[in-house]
C-alpha cells in the first residue's frame, strides 16, 4: 500500500467538490499597490489585512456593487481611504437618506435652545385646528418614526408610495405640505413606519421655528444659516450642501450633499457624543436619544439605525459581528456612516448597490470592523 501525505489524502476524500487539490493552502494574491496605499501608516489594525479587506470592497463590482468611496477612521485619524475611478476626496456624495441624522441634529440643537419641546405636539398650523387628531402627534414620535401618519415609504408600483409622491409628482414643490396633509392610519406612537416624509415634516418644523416667513428664499436662507453656523462650519464640513424645495423647505430626508471626508467627520462627532474639541454642539443627552432603541424597532432609534438585533434576517446592519452600541446614518443603494464608539471606529462608505448585492456588501464592511478590537 503506497502512503499518501496527510493533506492529500484530506483534499482527496472531497472529491470531486474541491475540483483541485494541493499539498500547501492556497497562496493570496499579492496586494496592488492601490490598495496598499489605501491605508495609513498606523492604522490601528494589522495593515495587510486592512488593505486586502479595503481591496475587496472595491474589487466584486458584480457581487458587491459599486464603492466610490471609502474613509476608515480609528481613534480620530485616518486609517484608510481610499476612491473608485472617476471619484476623490472632493468629490460631492448625495446623501440620500443618511441626511435623516443631520436632520436629527438639528432639531436636537432647537430643543437644547428652548425653541422646540420633545414631548408636544410642534408648531403645525393644520394640526393644530379643533379636533384634528393629528394634535396629539409630538415631536418625539416624529423622530421615532411612530407618528401614525398613512406615510409609506416603498409602494407597489413605486409610483403609489409616498416617497415616490412627496419626492417627484404632486408633492414635489412643496413636501412639507403633502406629507403633513396625509391621514393618520395608526394611533399616534403605536406603530413604526420608516418615512420620509416624516423627515421632510421635521425640517419644515425647523424652518417655521426659525422663521415666520413663508418666503421660500427666507426659509431656504433661516435653515441653511442655522446648519452651517451651528454644525456644518465648526465641524469644518466645508463641501456639505442642503438641497431644498421650491417652498424654501429644506428635503432634510434624502438630499445633502458632501464628500466622505465631511461624512466621517460627522460620524466622529457622533462618537463623540454631540462634541468636537471640548465644545458640546448639542446636548450628550440628545445624542443618546438617537442611539438609543425607538419603543416600537429595537433597530431604530431616532432618524439614526441601530445595531440591535431583532431576530429579523433582513437586519440593515450586521449585529452578529460589531458591538450592539455601534450606529449609523444609511442612505438609499449603500450610503452608509457607521460609528462604533465601543471600537473608536468610524467607517465611511458610499457607492452604489442594488437590494441584491447590499447584503454581501454589508459582511465586507464588517470584515474591516472586525479587525478592530472593541475596548
Amino acid at each position: 500500500m503506497t502512503l499518501r501525505p496527510a493533506p492529500l489524502i484530506a483534499c482527496l476524500a472531497l472529491l470531486p467538490s474541491l475540483g483541485a487539490c494541493s499539498d500547501e493552502a492556497a497562496t493570496p494574491e499579492p496586494l496592488s499597490s492601490a490598495a496598499l496605499a489605501a491605508v495609513s501608516e498606523n492604522p490601528g489594525a494589522p495593515t495587510e489585512q486592512l488593505a486586502r479587506a479595503v481591496d475587496d470592497l472595491f474589487a466584486d463590482e458584480d457581487r458587491l456593487g459599486e464603492t466610490r468611496a471609502l474613509v476608515v477612521m480609528h481613534e480620530g485619524e485616518v486609517a484608510a481611504e481610499r476612491y473608485g475611478p472617476g471619484y476623490g476626496p472632493e468629490t460631492r456624495f448625495v446623501s440620500w437618506s443618511m441626511a435623516k441624522t443631520i436632520t436629527a441634529v438639528m432639531i436636537g440643537m432647537l430643543v437644547a435652545d428652548g425653541r422646540l419641546n420633545l414631548d408636544e405636539t410642534p408648531p403645525i398650523p393644520r394640526w393644530q385646528r379643533p379636533g384634528d387628531p393629528r394634535g396629539d402627534i409630538t415631536l418625539r414620535q416624529l423622530l421615532q418614526m411612530r407618528s401614525g401618519l398613512r406615510h409609506t415609504e416603498a409602494g407597489d408600483p413605486p409610483y403609489e408610495s409616498s416617497e415616490v409622491r412627496m419626492l417627484f409628482l404632486d408633492g414635489r414643490d412643496d413636501m412639507a405640505d403633502w406629507a403633513e396633509s396625509q391621514p393618520l392610519e395608526a394611533e399616534p406612537g403605536r406603530k413604526f413606519e420608516y418615512s420620509s416624509n416624516t423627515t421632510v415634516i421635521l425640517a419644515d418644523i425647523a424652518a417655521r421655528v426659525l422663521t415666520k416667513s413663508d418666503d421660500p428664499d427666507v426659509r431656504r436662507e433661516a435653515v441653511s444659516s442655522y446648519l452651517h453656523a451651528r454644525l456644518f462650519d465648526p465641524l469644518d464640513m466645508d463641501s456639505m450642501v442642503p438641497e431644498f424645495d421650491a417652498s424654501g423647505t429644506l428635503i432634510g430626508g434624502s438630499l445633502i450633499h458632501g464628500d466622505a471626508r465631511d461624512w466621517a467627520k460627522f460620524g466622529e462627532f457622533l462618537r463623540h457624543g454631540g462634541s468636537h474639541r471640548g465644545a458640546q454642539l448639542v446636548p450628550r443627552k440628545w445624542v443618546e436619544l438617537m442611539t438609543s432603541p425607538s419603543p416600537r424597532s429595537p433597530q431604530y432609534g431616532a432618524q439614526t439605525w441601530l445595531n440591535r438585533a431583532t431576530g429579523e434576517s433582513d437586519h440593515p446592519l450586521f449585529p452578529n459581528r460589531a458591538p450592539d452600541s455601534m450606529f449609523a446614518a444609511i442612505g438609499h443603494m449603500g450610503q452608509y456612516v457607521l460609528v462604533s464608539p465601543d471600537q473608536r471606529l468610524t467607517l465611511v462608505r458610499l457607492g452604489h448597490s442594488d437590494a441584491v448585492q447590499r447584503p454581501p456588501m454589508l459582511q465586507e464592511l464588517a470584515d474591516i470592523m472586525e479587525l478592530y478590537p472593541s475596548r
